[in-house]
């Protein structure tokens, strides 16, 4: 069975539902937080760093983000595309991704898998469900 890969409009959507989440989820803590006395800064920091920094690495081992599940796309290994890419390869894509943002996506139209960099570097690539 051939593999079907996702364009950049529906990469971009992904990326656009899960940034949208991950502001809603720092909203909705900071709020609670604002419910308790003399909260100290260091957890509040903690908090929003774990927030952005756990969400994709995690949901990426386990299965997929909300914005992956919602546009029907999955993020595999390249050696194996049947296979979940693993925590390591999750926690060494993310950060390519968040610090390169959409210049981390002008490799797609250059290969044929439309693997961005931050796919070539940590061997995953996104499918098409």
């Amino acid at each position: 069975m051939e593999q079907k890969y996702p364009n950049l409009l529906q990469r971009l959507q992904s990326t656009f539902i899960d940034t949208l989440l991950i502001i809603l989820l720092m909203v909705i803590f900071s709020n609670l937080l604002d419910r308790f006395e003399n909260v100290p800064d260091w957890i509040r920091i903690a908090l929003f760093i774990s927030i952005f920094f756990a969400y994709e690495p995690l949901l990426l081992t386990f299965g997929c983000t909300l914005g992956n599940y919602v546009k029907g796309i999955r993020v595999r290994k390249y050696s194996n595309p049947t296979e979940k890419i693993n925590i390591f390869q999750a926690l060494v894509r993310y950060p390519f991704k968040a610090v390169l943002g959409w210049v981390s996506f002008l490799t797609i139209h250059t290969n044929e898998e439309r693997r961005a960099i931050h796919d070539l570097v940590s061997g995953s690539v996104m499918i098409k469900l």
